[in-house]
């Protein structure tokens, strides 16, 4: 669920939030977006692919936790196994809303920070302050707004990232059978992943002009990152060892 309101310093005076990483505090998602800046950090942990919206057509990349819905093979009783978490799990509760901007006759939207408050991780007594006493910023909250600028500030050259992406028909459907120790079978699908084939064909000029645009070490980011397809299969057969 979800409620999106202004973030303010009166009606929010007293709102912490739970940083605690866990399934009962909304953790437990099979998939994250992602985006192209983070590739590396990403790569490192988690498979990434892209995810097509049925209506749009549009899209998206993601950083992969498991199999099925609500599963997130990162989560157990310590909190979240790994040591980097995408930005747009980090963020949570908050996200960015725009509003029209103060100076008169503009017209310009300018971006602000909404709070869900419907998120389980919203409390007035657990957690981190996202106000100081007086009413100014905590430190909590600096380093959130640092994530959703940075988001904001990036995400337009992400989606150009992705319109290349879709222009050199770099993007192929994907499909994973996979049996567990179990012997169960299960079939990972619905997804994209970098096609190596029509990369490789690219030619130089092309290669250079990804390459100046920041886009080229992304691509291959994104490609090393399926060698973690791997690490969900062991992390899936664990739990089923449990």
């Amino acid at each position: 669920m979800t409620n999106h309101v202004l973030l303010n310093n009166v009606d929010h005076k007293d709102l912490k939030v739970i940083t605690t990483r866990s399934a009962a505090y909304g953790d437990n998602v099979q998939c994250a977006v992602t985006f192209f800046w983070e590739f590396r950090s990403i790569q490192a942990h988690y498979p990434i692919f892209f995810s097509k919206n049925a209506e749009s057509g549009e899209f998206s990349a993601v950083a992969m936790f498991g199999f099925e819905g609500e599963e997130n093979l990162f989560l157990n009783e310590t909190g979240w196994d790994a040591t980097y978490i995408p930005l747009s799990i980090k963020r949570e509760p908050f996200l960015i809303g725009f509003q029209q901007s103060n100076d008169a006759g503009s017209g310009d939207l300018e971006p602000v920070i909404h709070v869900n408050m419907d998120s389980p991780r919203l409390s007035e007594s657990d957690g981190e302050a996202v106000f100081l006493a007086h009413g100014g910023i905590s430190p909590y909250l600096e380093q959130t707004n640092s994530i959703l600028n940075t988001i904001n500030e990036g995400y337009p050259v992400h989606e150009l990232f992705i319109k290349e992406l879709v222009a050199l028909k770099l993007l192929e459907p994907f499909a994973l059978d996979i049996q567990l120790n179990d012997g169960s079978q299960n079939r990972l699908m619905g997804f994209h992943t970098i096609n190596e084939d029509a990369l490789l064909e690219l030619d130089g000029d092309v290669l250079a002009s990804l390459n100046e645009k920041g886009f080229l070490l992304p691509i291959y980011m994104a490609i090393a990152s399926l060698s973690n397809v791997r690490d969900l299969i062991d992390r899936k057969n664990a739990l089923l060892e449990q």
